[in-house]
């Protein structure tokens, strides 16, 4: 009982910032569509900052686990599989709806949901880094590739396919927060000596994203509301899989599997359970595929990750 009242009271700080972005909005004290300078702010400035800093400072022996990131990358790879499949053949999709329903099962919102909560519930993000880089550099590429493809199918004489899908792929490689995972990795290598008050400055620009993000991110859901009726057929099959499946993959998977104990095997089973990423909500708009689907699922994955997450915490350990 007293390991499940430590849990909860860990993501209180998560309740009490994402419940008053939820509140703020639906009482319409600070108005929905504000959400977006905050989520700017978290994603051009504060996270970088935060990025850039804590993997300077890191120990990247410790951080980066050749088995815990295989395993990582065994469970998303399998994932993709069976929503791939599942959705080819139950919905029906197309090209770029099949990219959009992998993307929407195997992705997780690493910057406006897994950096806040690892930040509060571990007070490091660390471990999140290399899923960042394992999430653009591979998942993302295999989406945007599929996407572009599917595009140029359906637009006769337009923009090539590759060429479409080279420059979005370069587009995914030169975010902020990649750009900050390489200057952080690249000076760590290296070496580089860092003056300590710009490492304070990025300390005390990055400690500002945890609670933002998470405030933007409930003034966005507070603003938007939920649709219970009337949803797309397959849109609860894929809440389903983000928010139980999948983590349940990375349980059994890493530990059954990869042989993974302890505070790596908590890590992944936790990073699983984040909800679908809010760049699906992007892609969709971008490609012009079920933009109502994505929209739905970034939202409700998002509450439910959050009611779930107390029990995989304890799962998982």
């Amino acid at each position: 009982m007293s390991e499940v009242a430590a849990g909860i009271g860990k993501l209180a700080p998560v309740v009490l910032v994402f419940g008053g972005g939820v509140l703020f909005a639906r009482r319409k004290i600070i108005g929905a569509e504000v959400s977006k300078a905050f989520s700017d702010f978290a994603f051009l400035f504060a996270i970088p900052c935060y990025l850039a800093g804590a993997l300077y400072a890191s120990d990247l022996g410790r951080l980066f686990d050749p088995r815990a990131i295989a395993a990582y990358l065994a469970t998303a790879l399998f994932g993709m599989l069976v929503v791939g499949f599942w959705s080819r053949r139950v919905s029906g999709a197309d090209s770029r709806g099949i990219a959009l329903r992998v993307m929407a099962g195997v992705q997780v919102n690493t910057t406006y949901f897994a950096i806040p909560v690892f930040v509060l519930l571990f007070g490091d993000a660390a471990p999140i880094f290399p899923i960042i880089l394992l999430q653009v550099c591979v998942l993302t590429v295999v989406v945007i590739a599929v996407m572009e493809f599917g595009a140029g199918q359906d637009v006769p004489g337009g923009q090539r396919p590759i060429g479409a899908a080279v420059r979005g792929i370069r587009a995914a490689l030169l975010t902020p927060i990649v750009v900050a995972c390489y200057l952080g990795i690249g000076a760590n290598v290296a070496e580089v000596p860092v003056p300590h008050w710009l490492l304070h400055a990025l300390a005390f620009a990055g400690n500002a994203a945890a609670p933002i993000a998470l405030f933007a991110l409930g003034l966005h859901l507070g603003g938007t509301g939920l649709r219970l009726r009337a949803a797309a057929r397959d849109e609860y099959a894929l809440i389903a899989f983000k928010c139980l499946i999948f983590p349940l993959l990375a349980l059994v998977i890493g530990k059954y599997l990869f042989g993974i104990r302890g505070v790596w095997l908590t890590y992944s089973v936790l990073i699983a359970a984040m909800p679908s990423p809010q760049n699906l909500f992007i892609f969709a708009q971008r490609y012009e595929t079920d933009i109502d689907l994505a929209a739905s699922v970034v939202a409700k994955t998002s509450l439910v990750a959050l009611v779930l997450l107390p029990g995989w915490l304890l799962l998982a350990q």
